[in-house]
């Protein structure tokens, strides 16, 4: 008998599992379609194939929603961040780091533009997040960096410039897909795509940092 309930929570928590992960996913989609403002809960529903009523039964409400997959967004990008700290190698750190950038731009395009949107709008559900974590984040990084530099580690003397750089350059594989898919006539993105973007990338901001 509680081998059966076992299986019945299990049964139950599996299906709200896919069903949130279904709904977020399309969500994702039609807020970086739409917009927050032009996207609505009967919407993601459809493109999610469920009631509407099942997105306001896990969600309760359409801005709960964006900010739900807003903070998704950012944990994955939090997640594949390097840990640093003045004894570690500059090398090592910044070709993790570039490089995990560009495997996030490449393989969640939407979750970049989604993240573009709502910075480019003003954050205005993120500024709590941004003016907190976020600069504590960058702030952090650059106090090691500039630790690096006096050493004579690294060539670069403003760290957060060298932030502004990567995500700047990163990132706009995915922000801008379509006008760089345009450019080389294709209609999607390949594994070929991604490692020229590395082989440039790579070797070109580390020789700036002085880490041939």
């Amino acid at each position: 008998m509680p081998e059966t309930q076992t299986s019945s929570h299990r049964s139950q928590q599996d299906i709200r599992e896919y069903n949130q992960q279904i709904i977020l996913q399309s969500a994702e989609e039609e807020f970086v379609l739409q917009g927050y403002q032009g996207a609505t809960m009967q919407a993601i529903a459809d493109r999610a194939g469920l009631p509407k009523a099942n997105i306001h039964y896990y969600f309760k409400s359409k801005k709960n929603l964006y900010k739900t997959v807003l903070m998704g967004i950012i944990e994955e990008w939090n997640a594949g961040l390097v840990t640093m700290s003045v004894d570690s190698d500059p090398k090592e750190v910044l070709t993790q780091f570039i490089s995990t950038k560009l495997e996030q731009a490449f393989k969640h395009p939407n979750r970049h533009k989604l993240f573009a949107l709502e910075v480019i709008g003003g954050a205005p559900h993120l500024q709590t997040f941004m003016a907190t974590t976020m600069k504590a984040w960058a702030t952090d990084k650059v106090e090691v960096m500039k630790v690096w530099h006096s050493q004579g580690k690294i060539r670069v003397a403003d760290p957060m410039q060298l932030l502004f750089l990567i995500w700047a350059t990163t990132q706009h594989y995915a922000e801008f897909e379509t006008e760089i898919l345009g450019l080389m006539d294709k209609q999607a993105y390949d594994e070929t795509d991604k490692q020229r973007a590395i082989d440039f990338l790579l070797p070109f901001i580390l020789r700036g940092c002085g880490l041939e």
